[in-house]
């Protein structure tokens, strides 16, 4: 009698099934990258462990703008060098350190932790809209630029913010030329992305 085909088992198995969870990562290639890992144990896999271990310990959700970071409030909102009259709204923490590495940007950020989204239940309740408004308040904020990404759920949350900021004494800005109709800040270059935060526009 033919046996069973036989794979990895107990902690490879465990490992290979973790991985497959990350973004971009299928099953095929969970394998590929465990088996990686394992072949580099000291070298790789060891050093990893620990990275992710201090990472689970040290790192803070930021209580002014949700961005993450190891100190509370994070290193964006305290830098003076920063001009705290422009806040940059965006859809999540990947897409704040994709505005952040254009050079010509250096305000303020607000995390909304998602769009709007009839489809996947995300009502306004379930996005930070009422700090935004809060942050958008204070006598040295002088605009909001809506940086959601260029899909309709993005679009949909970029208005229903505009609406909500309507009241207070502040420019609301979008981003204009450069993002492409479904295209997502974090896949884009980075001129890309300068071009498209330089023609902001009225929203």
């Amino acid at each position: 009698m033919v046996g069973q085909p036989q794979g990895p088992g107990g902690g490879i198995e465990a490992l290979i099934q973790l991985l497959a969870k990350m973004p971009g990562l299928g099953p095929r290639s969970a394998r590929r990258a465990a088996l990686h890992l394992l072949k580099r144990r000291e070298s790789l896999m060891e050093p990893l462990a620990r990275a992710l271990t201090d990472a689970a310990n040290s790192v803070k959700t930021c209580s002014i703008c949700h961005n993450i970071d190891t100190v509370d409030p994070c290193r964006v909102c305290t830098d003076p060098k920063r001009d705290h009259s422009q806040i940059c709204v965006v859809e999540e923490i990947g897409d704040l350190w994709a505005m952040d590495r254009v050079l010509g940007y250096r305000g303020l950020y607000h995390v909304l932790g998602g769009t709007l989204s009839a489809l996947d239940g995300v009502g306004p309740e379930d996005l930070d809209v009422g700090a935004l408004v809060e942050r958008a308040r204070h006598p040295d904020v002088k605009e909001i630029i809506l940086a959601t990404n260029a899909t309709v759920d993005g679009q949909t949350t970029a208005h229903y913010i505009a609406d909500r900021l309507s009241d207070a004494d502040v420019s609301v800005s979008g981003l204009a030329h450069g993002v492409p109709v479904g295209g997502e800040l974090d896949y884009l270059d980075e001129g890309t992305l300068a071009a498209a935060l330089k023609a902001r526009k009225p929203v």
